[in-house]
């Protein structure tokens, strides 16, 4: 069943785009004042039916970015230096930032278990980032993640439906 919903869930945001990007763009001249308040409300609705460990589409499509913080941490967890944590596993990208040197996630397992998951970066830990303060600020990533993980895509068709937008 994941595999169905993953196979047409690029095809899907492709379709609803547009929409979303007017959605987001009007959201951001005036959002709600509890705006925070609802997205956590919207955020915990669909972790309450969604497990991602029966997709890790995250995981195996796309490389979060590791934070010095992460690196540091991440490579006392490994017993490395953070240097040959990072030659080891993470380059530098066109925005200059560390991420993965390739996906799927080198610590995701076939079980879609993070074999780093109580030391994993930042952002994984925030994502797909839809219970963040502020949430209209990160639009543009949020278009993004709508193609990667369901339940960012299932998240924004609420947030359409329970927050109208003038």
């Amino acid at each position: 069943m994941m595999d169905d919903i993953l196979k047409d869930l690029p095809k899907k945001a492709k379709e609803k785009h547009t929409e979303n990007k007017k959605y987001f763009t009007k959201l951001r001249k005036k959002p709600p004042k509890n705006l925070d308040y609802l997205m956590q409300e919207l955020h915990e609705d669909e972790f309450l039916k969604t497990d991602c460990l029966t997709c890790a589409n995250c995981c195996k499509t796309t490389g979060p970015l590791f934070t010095n913080a992460d690196i540091d941490r991440i490579a006392k967890y490994f017993k490395l230096k953070a240097q040959v944590f990072i030659e080891r596993y993470l380059k530098i990208d066109e925005d200059n930032d560390y991420v993965l040197q390739q996906v799927p996630c080198s610590f995701l397992g076939a079980d879609n278990y993070c074999s780093i998951y109580d030391v994993r970066p930042k952002a994984c830990r925030e994502f797909p980032h839809t219970n963040r303060k502020k949430f209209q600020q990160i639009s543009n990533l949020t278009l993004k993640n709508v193609a990667v993980c369901p339940a960012a895509f299932n998240i924004v068709e609420a947030m359409k439906k329970s927050i109208p937008v003038k």
